[in-house]
């Protein structure tokens, strides 16, 4: 009873602050909106006894990466006389690109199975499991996602430094 109570409380602030990111006026608004609905995500993750999940969703997404949204939206001072005029053609190929989006998304979600499932095993989300999983399973993914973020480091390294 408790929980299906906190989920849609938890479901209220999500859907109100994802619409006011969209809606809000003031872009630094809009993020601050941003990081109440990580949050809210957050608090969807510990329903679903996802621990781990929560919290690097409030550690990465609303700890670091919104801070740089923040202070990126601060730095750049928009302000209405700055914006050039985008013309109504920019405005005609968003919503195009938008209802071909949410054509996707509804052609990806039709073979999913949408039975309800019962998580009666405590130990679903905990990081003991997700660790197993990981370095059995998928240590070679794991491993090459690494190099992967080693070598994006590197070359971001080269490109900055300079002559």
């Amino acid at each position: 009873m408790f929980s299906t109570l906190l989920f849609y409380i938890l479901s209220v602030i999500l859907l109100f602050s994802s619409l006011m990111v969209i809606f809000s006026r003031k872009p630094v608004n809009s993020v601050l909106f941003l990081i109440v609905s990580f949050f809210a995500i957050s608090g969807h993750y510990i329903l679903l006894n996802a621990q781990f999940l929560a919290v690097v969703n409030i550690i990465v997404y609303a700890g670091a990466i919104m801070v740089l949204f923040l202070f990126t939206v601060m730095l750049l001072n928009l302000n209405k006389e700055t914006e050039p005029r985008k013309p109504a053609m920019f405005k005609v190929i968003s919503v195009i690109t938008g209802c071909l989006l949410a054509i996707t998304f509804i052609g990806a979600l039709k073979g999913i199975d949408n039975t309800p499932h019962n998580f009666s095993d405590n130990s679903i989300g905990l990081i003991k499991n997700l660790g197993k999983v990981l370095f059995k399973d998928y240590l070679i993914p794991f491993e090459l996602t690494s190099v992967l973020f080693l070598a994006s480091i590197v070359g971001t390294l080269m490109i900055g430094k300079k002559e």
